[in-house]
C-alpha cells in the first residue's frame, strides 16, 4: 500500500461511497461518535471522507475533518455548506500519518475504519497519540484480524485485491497490543465487538497526563 495509491481509491470510491458503506459503517459512526461526545471539546476525524458523520456530532463540539482524497472532501464541504453545520471548524486535506496540527491539538482523535486503510498504521497511531492531549482519547472504530488459522490464512491471500481497493484484511490486534508497548503515555479504555456481526470495533485509547492518570 502507499499513500497514492489509497488516495486514488477513495477518489475512485466518493461518488458511491455513501450507498456502499454508509448502511455498513452506521452503527460503527455512532458508536465512536457518542465516545467522543463523552470527552467533547474539539475533536478531529481523521479520515472524515465525504462528511457522513459530520452532522451527528453535537453542536457544542468542535469538529476538524481531514483526509486525503479531495474527491471525498468535495462532498464533505457541500455537506457542511447544505446542512448549515456550523460546529464544523475545519475541513483540510491530510495525511493520517503526518498531521499537519501542534502536538496536544484536540480533546479527541477520531478514526473510523482509517487505520486498516494507510500505508504505515503504527506511523499514524503515532500521530493520532500526539496532536490528543492528556487526559483525551483516541476514539478508533476497525476491523481487527484473525491473525491465524483459516480466517487469518484467508484474510492474508484477499490482501493483493483489498489493498488495490483501499484497505486490509489482514490486520490482528497484535499490532494494537505491540504499538502499545512502545507508548507510555497510552493505555487501552475499551475493545468491544460492534453489532451486528462484530466484524468490526470500536477502540478507545486514553491518553495519560505526564503524571501518568488519565
Amino acid at each position: 500500500m502507499s499513500t497514492a495509491g489509497v488516495t486514488r481509491a477513495y477518489d475512485r470510491w466518493a461518488p458511491i461511497y455513501d450507498l456502499v458503506f454508509g448502511p455498513v459503517f452506521r452503527q460503527g459512526r455512532s458508536a465512536a461518535i457518542d465516545a467522543a461526545e463523552r470527552i467533547g471539546g474539539r475533536i478531529i476525524e481523521v479520515g472524515v471522507g465525504t462528511g457522513i458523520s459530520l452532522p451527528q456530532y453535537a453542536r457544542n463540539c468542535r469538529i476538524v475533518g481531514v483526509d486525503l482524497s479531495d474527491a471525498m472532501l468535495d462532498k464533505a464541504r457541500a455537506r457542511v455548506r447544505e446542512q448549515k453545520l456550523d460546529h464544523v471548524e475545519l475541513i483540510a486535506v491530510g495525511d493520517a500519518e503526518a498531521l499537519d496540527f501542534p502536538d496536544n491539538s484536540f480533546d479527541v482523535v477520531v478514526a473510523q475504519y482509517v487505520v486498516t486503510a494507510v500505508p504505515h498504521p503504527e506511523r499514524a497511531l503515532d500521530e493520532f497519540a500526539r496532536i490528543c492531549r492528556p487526559g483525551g482519547e483516541i476514539v478508533i472504530t476497525t476491523r481487527v484480524g484473525a491473525g491465524a488459522g483459516m480466517r487469518g490464512a484467508i484474510e492474508r491471500t484477499l490482501m493483493p485485491v483489498t489493498s488495490r481497493l483501499g484497505f486490509r484484511t489482514e490486520f490482528p490486534w497484535s499490532r494494537y497490543a505491540d504499538w502499545m508497548k512502545t507508548r507510555g503515555d497510552i493505555r487501552l479504555a475499551e475493545h468491544r465487538p460492534l453489532p451486528p456481526l462484530g466484524h468490526f470495533s470500536l477502540v478507545r485509547f486514553a491518553k495519560t497526563s505526564p503524571e501518568g492518570h488519565a
